[in-house]
Order: structure tokens, then C-alpha cells, then sequence
């Protein structure tokens, strides 16, 4: 009942809500990217959503596009910008995704929406996860975010679907607000992707 009737609804009054709130931080952080990126300050990229279908997720941007000789892009951990980690260690860089879940692409709290890449190396369980709009922040990002294995992350995303409640986003909710401000779980060394682990286990 809670996730067809009121969830959404709720969602979307909390984001507006939310961007209403927060405009003036919202405004300052895209001001001061857009100096400290030399240009847009914001970064999109497709990922699945609800169902698998394919959205443009908004972020603050957190790298520059440093490029060498031969006009490649550096390696990310190269690119990444004193600024650009102060906004992954606050979340700030997070806040855009407000709008996301203001149009309905995503809600609130649910599994956070990966790589498009990583579609085929989901096994036939963990697909669940795209039952639902992935989420702001879930229940795997408040047990050790990027710290957990694959197969323990994706299998807290199932089991937050299958046991979706209001008292359950309620919980997910006051442990985020608790874990940003605390900026606990903010992984420093480099997450193997998605489909390097299971290429590397022969999924």
C-alpha cells in the first residue's frame, strides 16, 4: 500500500520541498563549480532506473577533463578536484539528484542507480533491485556504502525491495542524515566496477 499509494507522492513533495529549501546552497555550489571546473558544474550520465529504463542522472561535476598528448582523458583519480572531494565527502555533489526525484526518476530512499554497463552482469535475483525508482540514498549506503562487497551490496538492494515499508525509509533516512554529517563510509581507495569483479569470478 505504502509503495503504490504513498511513496511517490511523498517523494515529490519532499523534493520540491527540498530544492525550494535548499535554492540558496544549490545556487552557491553551482556558482562556485563552475569557477572551480572552469565551465559547467554539473555532470549527467545514463543510468537504469525503475524497470531498467534508462534516465540521465544529475550530480555536481567532481572531476576536470584533464586530457594527456594524446587527448585522452586521465584516469579518474587524477582528475578528481580538491573541490570535487570535499563535495563526495559532504554529499553535496548529490543534491542535484533532487530534481531527478522531483520529475520521477528516482525517489528518496532506494537502491542507488549503477552503471548502465552493469546491466548484463546482474544475476537473475539481483535484477529485482530495478523493481522499484533506485534511490537518493538506500539501504546498502547506510551499511558500509562503497566499503561492501558486490554481492552484499546488491543483495541488501533486493532485500530493501522486498521488505519496502514506510517505517523501513523512515530508518534509512535518520541513519543517512546521521552518516553525512558524521561523513562516515567515504571510501578512499578505488571500488572495482561491477563488471570487472564478475568478469574476474566468471559471474
Amino acid at each position: 500500500m505504502y509503495e503504490r499509494c504513498f511513496k511517490r507522492p511523498l517523494d515529490c513533495f519532499l523534493a520540491t520541498g527540498a530544492l525550494v529549501a535548499l535554492s540558496p546552497v544549490l545556487l552557491t555550489l553551482t556558482v562556485v563549480g563552475a569557477a572551480a571546473m572552469g565551465g559547467n558544474p554539473f555532470f549527467t550520465q545514463e543510468r537504469p532506473g525503475k524497470d531498467e529504463k534508462i534516465f540521465k542522472l544529475l550530480k555536481f561535476r567532481t572531476m576536470n577533463n584533464k586530457k594527456d598528448a594524446d587527448g585522452n582523458l586521465l584516469p579518474d583519480e587524477q582528475r578528481l578536484t580538491a573541490y570535487g572531494k570535499w563535495l563526495r565527502a559532504t554529499s553535496l555533489d548529490e543534491l542535484p539528484e533532487l530534481i531527478n526525484i522531483a520529475k520521477g526518476d528516482m525517489a528518496i530512499i532506494g537502491p542507488r542507480p549503477l552503471l548502465v554497463k552493469y546491466l548484463p552482469y546482474y544475476r537473475d535475483e539481483e535484477r529485482a533491485r530495478h523493481a522499484v525508482r533506485p534511490g537518493l540514498t538506500g539501504l546498502a549506503q547506510v551499511n558500509g556504502r562503497n566499503n561492501l562487497l558486490w554481492d552484499d551490496r546488491l543483495h541488501m538492494d533486493v532485500e530493501y525491495v522486498n521488505h519496502l515499508t514506510f517505517g523501513e525509509d523512515l530508518s534509512i533516512l535518520f541513519k543517512t542524515v546521521y552518516k553525512v554529517i558524521k561523513r562516515a563510509d567515504v571510501a578512499e581507495k578505488r571500488i572495482t566496477p561491477l563488471d570487472e569483479a564478475r568478469q574476474q569470478e566468471g559471474k
